[in-house]
């Protein structure tokens, strides 16, 4: 249900349910999870690419699962505090940048997994829904924090509440993705993108995520002081001597991500 590849420091993950639109099942959420932490933990990989196969990004929760649940009484059965919970935190706590590749439908708790990444590119095709208001349920999978932070607090709201798809040139204009290019050239921009960023200064990627979720909740006074940190932090790195003798001998400076 996961394809996993790593090519030029980028893991590559696809959801691959391509004939239930990568709908969530515990079989699936399990398997990513189980990808997220190979990625994160492996020293050959820079960067990490999300996306999915077929038609679909992923359409969020598997709901035949659900209903089953449902039927025998088990509720939600534990699945957002056991998966989604830790599908999010690996995203955005982990210490390399993600990039979500946004293939087609993005709804509910899949388009939380894109929301949760640090940047995404759609195809012209793609759709983001926030389905949980219709089947009577409140948002997930980190939602109601990612959410707002990209589009604001009333646009989240309205996107919430009312549960109306983005299509791809509206999600554009509301800074949802920061590209959206034709479904043809989608794997080869976003893989190009996460190409980038893995030859680029991993520690202070991962610092500066650090900083803004921190600043997302605290003061600027906090801020100021966690930025003094990180700083001193990365000013012992050997990437950030390499880059400041590359520039003042007017080089192009090679990062190792240490």
């Amino acid at each position: 249900m996961i394809r996993y590849d790593v090519t030029e420091a980028v893991a590559t993950v696809t959801l691959d349910r391509p004939e239930a639109m990568n709908s969530l099942t515990v079989e699936l959420k399990t398997a990513l999870i189980g990808a997220l932490r190979e990625a994160a933990a492996s020293d050959t990989v820079r960067a990490v690419l999300i996306t999915g196969s077929g038609r679909a990004f992923c359409a969020g929760q598997d709901l035949r699962e659900h209903a089953d649940n449902l039927e025998q009484g088990r509720g939600l059965a534990g699945t957002v505090r056991e998966h989604y919970n830790p599908l999010i935190a690996l995203i955005t706590g982990m210490e390399k940048p993600v990039v979500a590749a946004v293939n087609g439908v993005a709804a509910g708790a899949g388009a939380s997994l894109a929301y949760a990444c640090d940047l995404r590119i759609a195809s012209e095709r793609a759709k983001f829904a926030m389905a949980f208001s219709a089947i009577g349920l409140a948002p997930d999978s980190g939602a109601s924090w990612t959410l707002q932070r990209l589009v604001g607090q009333g646009r989240a709201a309205e996107l919430l509440l009312l549960g109306e798809p983005l299509d791809a040139a509206r999600a554009l204009e509301l800074g949802v993705v920061s590209r959206v290019v034709p479904e043809d050239e989608l794997l080869k921009s976003a893989h190009e993108l996460a190409v980038r960023l893995a030859a680029g200064p991993t520690k202070a990627y991962a610092a500066t995520r650090r900083a803004l979720h921190h600043a997302a909740s605290h003061s600027l006074e906090e801020s100021l002081e966690l930025e003094a940190d990180l700083q001193d932090a990365l000013a012992a790195t050997d990437d950030h001597l390499a880059a400041t003798r590359a520039f003042l001998a007017k080089q192009r400076p090679t990062f190792t991500g240490r």
